[in-house]
């Protein structure tokens, strides 16, 4: 029966390995070299890795096979493939002098990022150990996440590094290294304060559509398309404006929620929750 624990925890040795390969490879290549190839590869890499990290704990239900050992190594996977990994990259990509005030604020946004990734890892797993048993709170955080989860973060700040960088953002603005660099150093800290917020963004388990079958079919069929076009011909694009969608989504229903009020039902939900 042990033998069965080993297909999910392989599959988030995978998605470890893919973030381990970016952080190497980046680091065989000079400071403000990571050109559009590498910053193509890397974050297909850690889509694969997003995506691994989903299917370990889905594989892991579906035979039975969760564990406090898996538990512990999936957020440590997590921790490197996501909280670092997008941080090395993004100083990697950026040409800045040492020593200089950028290259020092360029450091203090990736080390924010990924202090607050951490964190943010930390408090889920405290988290889950104090609902365990307890069905409805484990219901509950199963419609959504209490900040914003790290790999939708490492997502999101790989693709904004990406899309700054292809040849469509050249071709639609132009914009100077320094200006690039702050816009993403920027994009970190916000990204980290958000992991450790306790703003609330929807998980894809809550989402249901009351869609008769042959209708649903066909928009998924349509919409598959559509993505699937616009990851082979515009791959920066697509990518950055699906990961920033989904955490716009997040900002969008927390605000509906603190404008209604408490003492509305609207959204409730997503009412940010009290600090601790």
């Amino acid at each position: 029966m042990r033998k069965v624990y080993l297909i999910p925890n392989i599959i988030t040795a995978f998605g470890l390995a893919c973030g381990l390969f970016v952080i190497f490879k980046v680091n065989m290549i000079e400071p403000g070299s990571g050109t559009f190839q590498v910053l193509n590869v890397s974050a297909l890499l850690l889509l694969v890795a997003a995506f691994a990290d989903w299917i370990d704990g889905a594989v892991a239900r579906a035979i039975r096979a969760e564990s406090e050992f898996g538990f512990m190594f999936d957020s440590l996977a997590d921790a490197i493939s996501f909280g670092v990994a997008p941080s090395v990259l993004l100083l990697k990509s950026l040409s800045l002098e040492p020593g200089t005030g950028l290259s020092f604020f360029a450091i203090l946004g990736v080390l924010l990022y990924s202090i607050c990734g951490v964190l943010r890892l930390v408090r889920f797993n405290v988290k889950v150990n104090e609902i365990k048993g307890d069905a409805q709170a484990m219901a509950a955080q199963k419609k959504h996440f209490t900040g914003l989860p790290i790999p939708a973060a490492a997502l999101a700040a790989v693709s904004a590094n990406l899309f700054l960088s292809s040849p469509f953002a050249e071709r639609l603005f132009s914009i100077s290294e320094e200006v690039r660099a702050i816009v993403l150093i920027c994009v970190m800290i916000v990204l980290g304060y958000f992991m450790v917020s306790r703003w609330k963004f929807p998980s894809a388990k809550a989402l249901h559509f009351r869609v008769p079958s042959f209708q649903l079919v066909f928009l998924t069929v349509i919409m598959t398309s559509f993505f699937l076009y616009g990851i082979l011909y515009f791959f920066p694009v697509v990518f950055f404006s699906v990961t920033w969608f989904y955490i716009i989504i997040g900002w969008t229903l927390s605000l509906i929620r603190l404008i209604a009020g408490k003492k509305s039902r609207t959204l409730e939900d997503f009412e940010p929750d009290e600090e601790e």
